[in-house]
Formats: C-alpha cells, sequence, structure tokens
C-alpha cells in the first residue's frame, strides 16, 4: 500500500489524480446542467409551474444510487481541489527558483494565452470552489435542512401543488435578484475559462493525445468549455428577464 501513497503524493500522480477527477466533474456538469434546464420547463408549458424541476430534485434526493454518486461527486470536488492547490504550491515554488521568463535549459517561453490560463488555473479553481460553496448553501442547503413549513421565502409556499418541495420557487426567487444573476454569470465565465485549459490538459495528462486525435479533442474541449457554462448561464438570465 506505501507504492500507492508514493505514487498518488508523486508529482505526476498528482496530476493524474486530478485529471481523472476533472473528467468526472465534466461529465457530472453535463448531467447537472441537463436537469437543471428543467427550470425553463414553464417557459414552454405554463401549466407546469416548477413541476418538473420540483420532481426532478425529489428523485435527485431520494433515489439511493444517485445520492450515493453525488457523495462520489463532493469527495472528487474536494479531493480535485486539494490536488489543484498542492500542484500550485509545487509549481509557485519551482518558479521561484527559475527566472522570470526562463523555462527548461534557459530558453525564452512565451506568454501566449494558453500559458497565461495555465498559469491562473489555481485562481480560478479558488473562485469556482467558493461559488460552489455559495450555490450549495443557498440551494442545497436550504434543501437538506429547512423545515418547509409555510414559507421558505416570503410569497414562495414551501411545497408545490403536488407536496414536492417547492425548490423551483425558491430558485427563481434568488434569479429575480440582479446580484444573484451577475454573480452566476462571472462564476461561470470563470469555469468556462478552467475548462478552457483544463479538459485538454486531463487528456494529455492521461497520454491519450495523438496527432490525429488531439485536434478533436481540443476542437470538442472548446465546444465543451463554451456549450455547458452557456447552458447553466442561460437559466439566471432567462429567469430574470421573465420577472420583469
Amino acid at each position: 500500500m506505501n507504492w500507492i501513497f508514493k505514487f498518488l503524493t508523486s508529482s505526476i500522480g498528482k496530476k493524474i489524480v486530478m485529471s481523472l477527477t476533472g473528467l468526472f466533474l465534466c461529465l457530472f456538469l453535463v448531467v447537472h446542467m441537463i436537469g437543471n434546464l428543467q427550470l425553463l420547463v414553464p417557459f414552454v408549458d405554463a401549466a407546469d409551474q416548477g413541476k418538473a424541476f420540483n420532481e426532478y430534485a425529489y428523485i435527485m434526493t431520494h433515489n439511493p444510487l444517485i445520492k450515493a454518486v453525488s457523495y462520489v461527486t463532493y469527495a472528487f470536488i474536494l479531493l480535485h481541489a486539494f490536488q489543484g492547490i498542492l500542484i500550485a504550491v509545487t509549481n509557485r515554488s519551482a518558479a521561484s527558483k527559475t527566472p522570470q521568463g526562463k523555462r527548461y535549459y534557459g530558453k525564452e517561453v512565451s506568454p501566449t494565452p494558453a500559458r497565461q490560463a495555465a498559469r491562473n488555473m489555481a485562481l480560478l479553481g479558488t473562485i469556482i470552489l467558493a461559488f460552489i460553496g455559495l450555490h450549495m448553501a443557498q440551494f442545497w442547503g436550504v434543501m437538506h435542512f429547512s423545515t418547509w413549513e409555510g414559507e421558505i421565502l416570503p410569497g414562495v409556499q414551501a411545497l408545490d401543488g403536488n407536496g414536492y418541495k417547492n425548490l423551483y420557487g425558491l430558485v427563481n426567487a434568488a434569479f429575480q435578484e440582479a446580484w444573484v444573476v451577475i454573480v452566476y454569470v462571472i462564476s461561470v465565465a470563470v469555469l468556462s475559462m478552467h475548462l478552457m485549459h483544463g479538459f485538454q490538459s486531463a487528456f494529455q495528462t492521461l497520454g491519450l493525445n495523438h496527432k490525429r486525435y488531439t485536434p478533436l479533442i481540443k476542437g470538442l474541449g472548446t465546444f465543451y468549455s463554451v456549450a455547458i457554462p452557456l447552458g447553466f448561464a442561460s437559466m439566471p438570465i432567462i429567469m430574470f428577464i421573465a420577472s420583469k
């Protein structure tokens, strides 16, 4: 077992853990976004009034398999963040011993956008982690720890007409606040920048790069890094505009 610990704490081991957890979280984002799109059903079907999203939320919190996957996701988020911090500290320590602008055998390395993104991954990741904390406190925390009796917010009933926890009402009320929408849009923009480098980097770290496939991975990574954050951003924007 000692060799496993040594591998996981080695430079390459930490990067592999970052890559695997990162790709898992990329898959989670797709599933999470698709589920959250239920928030927009009332704009297509006026009779829905949030029922689809509340049913989705009920299933997510009561299905044993989904709950187990949720715990794995929480663990991977923390592990990904922890390994990211370790890598950032190691890189900063190595950079402090290298003349500015110099890398590998004394050659000049130009500060390309890709390199700038890579250098800021720790900062971007920290912002995303802070946003996850806010997001969970605002919705997940209320979902799990509120008594759900009477009103959860002024004018927002705790239960919908079908007896489900009215999480749709809570989200809809939150996205009527301009500052909440601004924070969410900025946060998903930061997520986009984080993914733009991280997606491709994960495949490279795992050795899944080839002159035939790398352009496809880059293209897929760019599409993913724009489409997924855009999908998340669309929900608060649409709900905010509709409330005015």
